[in-house]
């Protein structure tokens, strides 16, 4: 794909803890999706929604299986795009690191800073080098679209903030709490870094909604908060979560140019290796991946 060139959208959706399907999808089959970085979380769901087609992972596996630090992120993102997935919209159950931003609040992201140590961050490597910009994690056009959405739907929502992701499993102390609130990060999970690094990589537009389940352990009332209410909450969310998308994915169509962004060309000034110097292994490695600038 080049500048100007159209494409036909195509959804794809991940879905965090709460939300193992998405309801109201006709046609639909379960895809086991081979990748070189070995296997995605679980298969990939594909089916349509109101005639437009839609592929959805679940992040952790069907029955919630695999933790944030054991996921196989570039296999998740890898197999998306294998699909011919265009565009990411991850959906998250997170804490709330603000008092106005309480549970079952919606979060646009369009920030992120990363505190995970345990996981590869990027396709890239010996042998074929590249720096991707993630000044602007996200994809605003999506960002746009998904805003629209939950104003439509009434839903309690905020765009724009901070999302820190911490390495997990275990949940924050009370110090570490305290002080991504004085960071100025508005809420906190465990999944969606290194994934929107991998998704800028795979040149992906990608967006995502974080759905408050609780505060975070800084709050007084947070000892006072049952597994119970945040299992409602989750739940709740994940309802909210599916109508967003029900709502939201007629947007994406007809087919558009490429987008405004610039998330569909990240790849252009950011192959660093010399050609004569790229191991043919890596190059065959990310035919998919980069194989549009990779293939110049």
């Amino acid at each position: 794909m080049t500048n100007g060139e159209a494409t036909t959208p195509l959804l794809g959706i991940i879905g965090g803890s709460g939300i193992y399907d998405i309801v109201g999808l006709t046609d639909l089959e379960w895809r086991k999706i081979d990748t070189p970085f070995g296997d995605p979380s679980d298969e990939l769901m594909f089916g349509k929604l109101d005639g437009q087609q839609l592929v959805f992972l679940p992040r952790h596996g069907r029955g919630h299986k695999i933790p944030p630090s054991d996921l196989n992120y570039r296999a998740n993102i890898e197999a998306l795009k294998r699909v011919g997935v265009t565009e990411i919209v991850s959906l998250s159950a997170v804490g709330s690191l603000q008092e106005d931003l309480p549970p079952g609040t919606f979060v646009v992201v369009d920030q992120f800073i990363d505190r995970s140590f345990a996981r590869t961050k990027s396709f890239f490597g010996p042998g074929l080098v590249a720096h991707v910009s993630v000044a602007d994690p996200v994809c605003g056009r999506l960002g746009d679209t998904l805003e629209a959405s939950l104003t439509a739907l009434n839903l309690p929502h905020r765009r724009g903030g901070t999302y820190l992701v911490m390495e997990g499993p275990q949940f924050s102390t009370r110090a570490e709490s305290n002080l991504y609130r004085s960071w100025g990060c508005s809420v906190i999970g465990m999944t969606n870094m290194p994934e929107a690094k991998l998704a800028r990589e795979a040149e992906m537009c990608y967006a995502t909604v974080a759905m408050v389940t609780d505060y975070d352990c800084w709050h007084d009332d947070h000892d006072s908060v049952t597994v119970d209410a945040i299992i409602k909450v989750l739940l709740a969310n994940a309802d909210n979560g599916r109508s967003l998308v029900r709502h939201a994915a007629p947007s994406l169509r007809p087919s558009r140019p490429i987008c405004s962004h610039g998330c569909q060309n990240a790849l252009d000034h950011a192959l660093i290796t010399a050609d004569h110097a790229r191991d043919p292994a890596m190059i065959e490695r990310l035919s998919v991946v980069a194989g549009r600038v990779l293939k110049r």
